[in-house]
Formats: structure tokens, sequence, C-alpha cells
């Protein structure tokens, strides 16, 4: 898969933010590394991969914690 499949603009969908969907990818692929099992069936080894498909699929949202007053 090359890495322009799916498109920032497509993953965005995903996100607020391009910093968020970095953070949010980033935490999943160092997940995966750590030995977590991936959510998708893939032939693809490479964590950061698998985290960008799994977000592209939505099966990995954010939260972002509301600011108190």
């Amino acid at each position: 898969m090359p890495m322009t499949s799916p498109s920032i603009i497509d993953l965005l969908g995903h996100a607020d933010c391009r910093y968020t969907l970095v953070v949010d990818v980033s935490k999943r692929a160092r997940q995966l590394v750590g030995g977590s099992p991936a959510l998708i069936n893939t032939k693809e080894k490479k964590p950061l991969v698998v985290a960008i498909e799994e977000v592209n699929g939505g099966l990995i949202t954010y939260d972002r914690p509301q600011e108190e007053e």
C-alpha cells in the first residue's frame, strides 16, 4: 500500500485536525509494536500502515477531554 492511499484528505475525515490524526496514528502504531493485535485482517506487517488502515476504517477514534472552566 503506497503512503498516498488513503490520502491525508480522506484521513482528516476521521479527526478534527492533522495534529490529532498524527497523534492517533502514532499512538496506535506504538501499541501494535508493543504486541497489541491488529483490528483488521491485513497482509501488511508495518505497524504504521496497519494503524493508518485502522483509522481509515473508523476502528480508531479519539476522545478530546472537555476543558474545565
